[in-house]
């Protein structure tokens, strides 16, 4: 009874002013703001108290100024063209203000058959499924439990405990027979709850066999032939099913896996409505998940990484899908000649085609077929409003892929023919029922090969408007041998191509293919944002440079998989084409949305500079270096639980046990010691417990294969490198969380010895600290950096000698002894504490502050600048002096 359990119209107030709930539903905690049908959902509007907010930003105000006991777990907007459903557990919290809230979306007409289940949080305070990928989940669940009772059959009588999974007890030939009799499975599921096949016509058939594997042999066959070319006395039950086409049921893949009548039935459960209704399955993530599940150590291995809806949408929108839109608007306000600008227009959506060139289970392929059909409806629907005789063009034939794993490329192709049946049923009814669905008619090109092996211009030998993906990611020390052969074998000749991540492949790839096309292609790619750090910018885009640019680049974000055990990776986007681009060039970083005048390969509105490793400082400051290098076998190092019992047992050993340390001990504050033994006399290291040490450092030594290490063993009560200022020295750490906003640098004195894990600064003042510790050194620092994963790796020879530095000023002086000052004031802390964003102390962060302004001033810059104005600034001062630098060596 929506009169009891619904509030209409619920007064409150909010910062003195009375407003207006449109809905609330105590019962399930619900609140809903609705808006008049063709009101954009994105946009701010003018409230009464001179705000302009958007619809959610409006009813997350009423929601605040509720009582907290009543404030609502869902935020439902509508326009009456699609619901925007808020799980108020996943909207940040204002700390976390600036990171974009990503609601549920679901059509009003995409409604039916099955979409309204999701909207059941409304009235049960139980049901929380909203969310299209646990329906995708429950999918993949389902087919898990069938795949262990097949493998189960498979390898009986062999029992097994309740923990292990039978599946992973199959051979390579069992598991690819296993994996396509579920593909085809998961069709017939699909095909019977999606109205292709007559309802329950699938299990029905299923259930009246008496020989449950030879009736699936006797359907698969049938759904493989077509209806005239069936024998006359087949059984009517078989001869009611449609001819499928496509490959799917092709006769070299018709042999079956073992069956019995508990598999018959668990199939029987799972396929029915009421258990669950396949055609609610969204194919983008549906495939990905289901390929993830079935291959996860290959993928793993292979880097290969599952790209959310989301993050697809963050590539394809700015390469192509939203100059289309515009473009359509533009269409729908002509007020001449406008059926026939919408049926070019039509014909220009369906001559569009695309290339992903590591597919996988093709999901940036299905997400895109299903937004260009989403455009092409609207299109249809604009046309039938001016009474134009109009069909559907747009079809999967347009889309081509590759993909190394013959599992994913069948995935890839159904999840594409599910995703064009389910197009159907977002074109209006007329043009619809005028589609026979079944035979399927259209296949995506999808071919299993290398990527890196094959000619792709033999692949689409009429070329492509856009190549698009997420090739597979692998670190030059992590990739595979064969792998590694690919990836030389492409990069042949280029200086230090070893040490690039396996997805700049593609990149290369991409760029010949579209650098040799008379064709004005365009790609874009996702990629470990390890491609536009660090020294593999100077090997990788310094060639690439030569024949393309970049358009446009998302810059690092935290891509995470919505597959299960999936670890987050950072990520960019880079868009890049050879041919000319007269559209504004445009950097995407987070909200921020920036347009520029040319984009570098740091991703940076910046010339075209690549900075690469340098021996010495660019400019006249100190040099920097490593600490020490003990190359001992750890005999030397005295680590905490060792510390007492040698300085008990040999006390006499105690004046030359050092304070050690690298970035973890210097950042975290851990004792840690060494034995430092320059000064030590022969009747020094007699000492039984020294003795013992040198000796097995000696034994290390000599065990390498390296003839330098061997050479070491002659000293043996020394550091394999001694690098050790005899003054006071700046410290560096080498790897450093990027959580934090300043990397903690700081002083050291000389009888504290600092390892190869940190960079070290004799002679050194305070101005060189400033200068290093200020935010201006912190961006060049972030942006020209390699990564440890996602942790800063501050390297001495890129970051630190390429750096330009400002003129010497007392204020960077006072400012940086002031930083200094505030550290002092909180002894017992740590700098991994000091320099937490969340519990950095006032003081501490006020002298930094004052310090990033002091620095800035030295430079010129204004206070006002932005992170990337001023590693802008920087890139052309390097640019300047690197330039010069050349002129004066040429000169001389």
């Amino acid at each position: 009874n929506p009169t009891q359990a619904v509030e209409f119209e619920r007064e409150i107030d909010v910062d003195g002013h009375k407003c207006f709930i449109d809905v609330l539903i105590p019962s399930t905690r619900v609140l809903i703001e609705q808006k008049s049908r063709g009101i954009d959902l994105d946009k701010p509007a003018h409230q009464s108290d001179g705000k302009f907010l958007t619809p959610f930003e409006q009813a997350k105000r009423y929601a605040d100024a509720l009582p907290r006991r009543k404030q609502p777990d869902w935020i439902v907007v509508s326009n009456f063209d699609e619901f925007r459903i808020y799980d108020m557990d996943r909207v940040p919290s204002s700390i976390n203000a600036n990171r974009k809230t990503e609601p549920q979306i679901i059509k009003f007409k995409h409604l039916l058959p099955d979409n309204y289940r999701r909207l059941n949080f409304l009235v049960d305070p139980n049901d929380e499924n909203i969310d299209a990928i646990g329906i995708n989940k429950d999918a993949v669940r389902i087919l898990a439990v069938l795949r262990r009772l097949f493998a189960k059959k498979i390898l009986a009588p062999r029992r097994f405990k309740d923990k292990d999974d039978p599946v992973a007890f199959l051979n390579p030939a069992q598991q690819n027979l296993l994996n396509k009799f579920i593909v085809r499975l998961v069709f017939c599921f699909y095909a019977e709850d999606a109205a292709l096949f007559n309802p329950n016509q699938f299990v029905d058939y299923l259930l009246h066999a008496s020989d449950y594997g030879r009736a699936l042999f006797d359907l698969f066959k049938v759904l493989n032939t077509p209806c005239d070319r069936r024998p006359p006395d087949l059984p009517s039950e078989l001869n009611a099913f449609k001819y499928v086409n496509g490959g799917l049921f092709d006769d070299d893949a018709l042999e079956l896996p073992p069956f019995d009548s508990n598999i018959a039935q668990s199939i029987s459960l799972h396929s029915r409505e009421d258990q669950f209704n396949w055609f609610a399955i969204d194919p983008t993530i549906f495939g990905a998940l289901f390929e993830s599940d079935l291959n996860a150590d290959v993928r793993r291995k292979g880097g290969m990484h599952y790209t959310s809806r989301h993050n697809i949408l963050k590539l394809i929108k700015p390469l192509f899908l939203d100059a289309l839109h515009d473009e359509f608007d533009a269409i729908k306000r002509k007020r001449k000649n406008k059926r026939r600008a919408l049926e070019d227009f039509q014909d220009k959506l369906a001559s569009l085609t695309f290339l992903d060139p590591a597919c996988g289970s093709g999901n940036f392929l299905t997400e895109t077929y299903m937004q260009l059909r989403a455009l092409e409806n609207d299109v249809i629907d604009e046309l039938l409003k001016l009474n134009a005789a109009c069909t559907i063009k747009v079809s999967i034939d347009q889309f081509y892929g590759i993909e190394i794993n013959d599992f994913a490329c069948a995935i890839a192709q159904i999840a594409l023919w599910i995703s064009e049946s389910k197009m159907y049923y977002d074109t209006d009814v007329g043009i619809r029922d005028k589609i026979e669905p079944l035979p399927l008619k259209h296949s995506a090109r999808i071919v299993c090969g290398n990527a890196l092996r094959l000619d792709w211009h033999e692949l689409v030998p009429s070329g492509v408007d856009y190549i698009i993906g997420n090739p597979p990611f692998s670190g030059a020390r992590l990739m595979s041998v064969d792998n590694k052969n690919d990836l030389l074998t492409l990069f042949d000749g280029w200086k230090n191509a070893g040490n690039l991540d396996f997805v700049a492949c593609w990149f290369k790839k991409a760029a010949d293919f579209m650098s040799k096309s008379n064709d004005p292609i365009r790609a874009a790619l996702v990629a470990t944002n390890s491609i536009c750090q660090g020294e593999t910018v100077g090997v990788l885009w310094r060639k690439l440079f030569e024949t393309v640019h970049i358009d446009f680049a998302w810059r690092t974000f935290k891509w995470i998989s919505d597959s299960e055990g999936m670890a987050a990776v950072h990520c960019v986007i880079v868009g890049l084409s050879a041919a000319p681009n007269d559209k504004p060039k445009i950097i995407f970083d987070g909200d921020e949305k920036i347009v520029a005048k040319n984009i570098n390969a740091y991703l940076i509105d910046a010339p075209n500079v690549f900075v690469e490793s340098r021996a010495k400082p660019l400019c006249n400051v100190p040099t920097i270096t490593m600490g020490s290098m003990p190359n001992d076998g750890g005999n030397l190092i005295i680590e905490a639980d060792e510390y007492e019992y040698f300085a008990r047992w040999e006390p006499r050993a105690k004046k030359f046990i050092r304070r050690y340390f690298g970035s973890e001990e210097f950042i975290n504050g851990k004792p840690r010691w060494c034995l430092w033994l320059v000064d030590a006399t022969e009747d020094d290291l007699r000492l039984p417990l020294i003795a013992e040490r040198v000796e097995g450092c000696r034994q290390h030594r000599l065990a390498s294969k390296r003839t330098a290490t061997n050479r070491l063993a002659n000293t043996p009560a020394l550091f394999g490198e001694n690098r050790q200022p005899s003054t006071d020295f700046i410290v560096v750490p080498v790897v450093s969380s990027e959580r934090r906003k300043y990397i903690p640098i700081g002083f050291m004195k000389p009888n504290v010895i600092a390892n190869a894990q940190v960079q070290i600064m004799p002679d050194a003042d305070l101005f060189h600290f400033g200068v290093l510790t200020s935010s201006v050194h912190m961006a060049w620092m972030r942006t020209v950096c390699g990564r440890l994963k996602s942790d800063y790796r501050y390297s001495g020879t890129l970051v630190y000698n390429n750096y330009v530095w400002c003129g010497r000023t007392a204020l960077i002086e006072e400012t940086a002894q002031r930083i200094l000052d505030a550290r002092a004031l909180y002894p017992a802390w740590t700098l991994a504490g000091l320099y937490d964003e969340e519990k950095m102390p006032l003081e501490l962060r006020a002298a930094h502050e004052a310090n990033d302004r002091a620095v800035m001033l030295a430079y010129g810059f204004d206070l006002s600048m932005t992170e990337s104005e001023i590693v802008s600034r920087l890139m052309e001062m390097y640019q300047h002096l690197t330039t010069r630098a050349s002129a004066d060596k040429i000169a001389n």
